[in-house]
């Protein structure tokens, strides 16, 4: 009677099942890195995006409350209600109303805030009062990393505005890059100006631009 030998796999057998499924395993984990890094990517837009239009919304709501309020600074001296570009100490400040009191503190609702460029990124200042002391200390708010250049332009006249859909058509002529006192003459009686045109240069998206008109005095 012959003698039975058990069943079994061949060591070639072995190894190409092994081959397979390593060719598999590299497959899938390259598959699923791919849709991994996906996720992040789009993750990662999404984040970036919604940065930049919260800053845009914070820039949009201070110009939007603009009051023709003067200020005295930590040195005496009278700042007119908006002032900036290169020739100014900050590229732009200004008053606005609005601001939000939910302990109803003793205080005015206006508030005098800057944005200026530093390490990089945009940030936003806003002082405790109008009138500031040498020891008044601004909140600063790092509003936006990765901004390259501030820039601003200024309309001193706004020669035509009509509605148009949802925003404003503006027809503008003469925009000055600076928008401040002459401090030779003594006079910081400037009127704000017209409307302004906000410029961010960011390091991942290039350039970006918003025009605002400002609110009729």
């Amino acid at each position: 009677m012959p003698v039975s030998r058990a069943a079994g796999f061949t060591l070639l057998e072995v190894l190409i099942a092994l081959a397979i499924t390593a060719f598999i395993a590299a497959i899938a984990y390259s598959s699923l890195s791919t849709a991994l890094q996906a996720v992040e990517s789009t993750r990662a837009t999404a984040q970036r995006s919604y940065e930049v239009s919260r800053a845009w919304m914070i820039i949009s709501r201070d110009l939007r409350q603009f009051v023709p309020r003067p200020v005295r600074d930590e040195f005496g001296q009278v700042e007119p209600a908006m002032v900036g570009g290169s020739a100014a100490r900050l590229p732009l400040s200004f008053t606005r109303s609005g601001w939000h009191n939910p302990n109803n503190i003793a205080r005015s609702n206006l508030q005098r805030v800057s944005y200026r460029v530093e390490d990089g990124a945009l940030w936003r200042d806003a002082f405790p009062v109008l009138d500031r002391a040498p020891d008044t200390v601004p909140q600063q708010l790092r509003l936006l990393e990765g901004v390259e250049v501030l820039e601003l332009a200024f309309l001193g006249n706004l020669t035509d505005a009509q509605t148009a859909g949802r925003g404003i058509a503006l027809e503008t002529r003469n925009w000055l890059a600076n928008w401040a006192a002459d401090t030779a003459t003594g006079d910081a009686e400037l009127p704000p100006p017209a409307a302004l045109e906000f410029r961010l240069q960011l390091e991942d998206l290039g350039e970006m631009r918003r025009i605002y008109a400002l609110p009729p005095l």
